[in-house]
């Protein structure tokens, strides 16, 4: 007994006709996303470098927006059941040739059609088990490399504040110091002017002194020439 034919399987599809394209190179655009899913054929769609891929990927997105909308299906859950192309009609063109001959020309078209239906419970089940180990293995990486940044910045602020306590704990009496050393330099600062009183006098003491030993060298002086007079 035959199976299901190509055109007559369930499922939510989409229809281009008159595509002018040739039905062999859709073809083999076809064959690239036969039974993958939707989010999969899409992208195998849009990397494609062929011609037919972006016409293939609009009626692949029409498949998907159609059971999205009438039959109230999740995009997330289908996949390309079936895909095909039938030839359309031929255009027909001339070419003049030599000796007043010509040459046909056939501009090809066809038909594509793309069937999307949902995935089977098993495949779901597996896909969605897969993604939340994805997600959770993610969540787990993204957690690890925030405790790695938590731990490399509490280890590069760690050093500057253990000097500042390991100094304060060597000197305990440091701000009682700080004083000390404060008052001393603001006695210091008050008593230099004394300082500079007594060194005052302490010249004028040397200039007298030196002017008493300068009158006693001129009276010896003149003792010993009144001796040598005499």
């Amino acid at each position: 007994m035959p199976g299901v034919k190509t055109n007559e399987r369930e499922g939510t599809r989409a229809v281009l006709r008159h595509s002018r394209t040739s039905a062999s190179k859709v073809r083999q655009v076809l064959n690239l996303i036969r039974g993958q899913d939707a989010d999969r054929a899409a992208e195998i769609l849009a990397l494609g470098d062929r011609e037919a891929a972006a016409t293939v990927g609009k009626v692949l997105a029409s498949a998907v927006a159609n059971a999205v909308h009438n039959d109230g299906l999740d995009a997330e859950d289908l996949y390309v059941s079936a895909c095909y192309a039938d030839e359309g009609s031929t255009l027909k063109r001339w070419r003049p040739r030599a000796r007043g001959r010509a040459t046909r020309i056939r501009k090809r078209t066809s038909h594509i059609t793309i069937i999307v239906s949902r995935l089977p419970d098993e495949r779901i089940a597996r896909r969605r088990a897969k993604q939340a180990a994805g997600s959770s293995q993610r969540s787990r990486r993204v957690a690890g490399s925030r405790r790695r940044q938590q731990a490399e910045a509490s280890a590069s602020t760690a050093p500057v504040k253990g000097g500042k306590d390991t100094e304060l704990e060597s000197e305990p009496g440091g701000t009682a110091e700080a004083d000390v050393g404060e008052t001393e330099q603001v006695e210091s600062e008050g008593t230099e002017p004394e300082a500079g009183t007594e060194s005052a006098h302490a010249d004028d003491e040397a200039v007298d002194t030196a002017e008493d030993a300068g009158a006693k060298s001129e009276e010896t002086d003149g003792e010993s020439a009144e001796e040598k007079g005499e």
